[in-house]
């Protein structure tokens, strides 16, 4: 009997300890608010990109995490919003975050037009399923 309630004893003592070493909190993600400007490492791409993202949410209201998970067909995400107000919002993200870049540097100006050309025409859907070939980007 003795034993027994040692063991007890010994598993409330390892039980306060995680908790006071932040165990109640493993797991939790914070998440970034996307309508708040971030810094983001990588390259211009990569900052245009996740800046671009983060412009999408910020329209819908939503993290840059839901909206990733939205746009694909068969999301369970995706009915929250119409495949339109997706597109809508990820172009409008994009180019915003294309005239930050230039602005900042990161694009030059020559390639700047070029690039907003194609975020209003490149297939959205296609292009984050990556089922795109040169004949969807060339075809008017």
């Amino acid at each position: 009997m003795r034993w027994l309630v040692a063991l007890f004893a010994a598993a409330a003592v390892l039980v306060v300890v995680e908790l006071s070493l932040g165990a109640a909190h493993a797991g939790e993600v914070q998440l970034a608010d996307p309508c708040k400007s971030q810094k983001f490492e990588g390259s211009a791409l990569q900052r245009v990109l996740l800046d671009g993202l983060d412009g999408a949410a910020c329209r819908l209201h939503i993290s840059r995490e839901a909206l990733v998970l939205s746009v694909g067909s068969s999301s369970p995400f995706h009915t929250r919003w119409s495949k339109k107000r997706i597109e809508v919002a990820l172009r409008a993200g994009l180019l915003r975050s294309v005239d930050e870049a230039e602005r900042r540097g990161d694009i030059p100006g020559f390639l700047a037009g070029p690039i907003r050309h194609f975020i209003r025409t490149a297939p959205i859907d296609k292009l984050v399923s990556g089922g795109i070939s040169l004949r969807d980007l060339l075809s008017p």
